[in-house]
């Protein structure tokens, strides 16, 4: 069972996630926060795997709020919700350890596999933010300076697959991949799988993979 909370300052939102999370069986909603630091507040009180975050709420932004969760719950997934009107401050969610985000305008079938995908460790990212974001992210390419086993490794993360997954997919060790991605952070300067995907869109890695 997924143990998920919502965090939006809009109670008609809330409550539409709320009526969405009803109809999954597999997840249990174990909150709701109409503000940043009712979020952190519930976080600490009842552990939940997954976080639907918004980025602008009073009180506590939801960039503030997903840093303090992350700092001391690392392992509890935040997913921003947004309509990234503002990419400076989606940006800011992401270096703050968000692990992925959704426009508000998703289907409902898109938020349920985005929240089974954060659970999981992969990266739920939503093409058409992700497209919208990329003039947002600068730095010189260094595709060439990867391996080709770090190439594979990254472009199967940007597809959303799990170092399990990946692991699975290139028959090497979970523990290899670990390795792998230690190296491809390093070597392309991010710091988290997030950065990693955009990254790797960005440089087209992805459309080079698939032509």
């Amino acid at each position: 069972m997924i143990r998920l909370l919502i965090a939006d300052d809009h109670a008609v939102v809330r409550a539409g996630l709320s009526q969405l999370v009803s109809t999954l069986a597999e997840v249990e909603l174990v909150g709701v926060a109409a503000d940043g630091a009712e979020a952190v507040q519930l976080c600490a009180e009842r552990v939940p795997d997954v976080v639907l975050m918004d980025i602008e709420m009073p009180t506590l932004d939801g960039i503030e709020a997903t840093r303090q969760i992350k700092e001391r719950q690392p392992e509890i997934a935040v997913v921003v919700l947004t309509s990234f009107s503002d990419r400076e401050r989606i940006l800011g969610a992401l270096d703050a350890g968000a692990a992925g985000y959704l426009l508000k305008d998703a289907e409902p079938e898109e938020l349920a596999r985005a929240v089974r995908a954060a659970a999981a460790g992969d990266v739920p990212l939503d093409p058409k933010a992700a497209r919208a974001l990329l003039s947002a992210h600068t730095g010189t390419p260094k595709a060439h300076e990867l391996s080709e086993r770090e190439r594979e490794v990254l472009l199967l993360l940007a597809e959303g697959l799990s170092n399990k997954l990946i692991a699975r997919r290139l028959s090497i060790s979970e523990k290899t991949v670990k390795a792998h991605l230690t190296n491809v952070f390093r070597t392309i300067g991010v710091t988290d799988r997030t950065q990693a995907a955009l990254w790797a869109e960005r440089n087209e890695l992805l459309r080079s993979q698939r032509s």
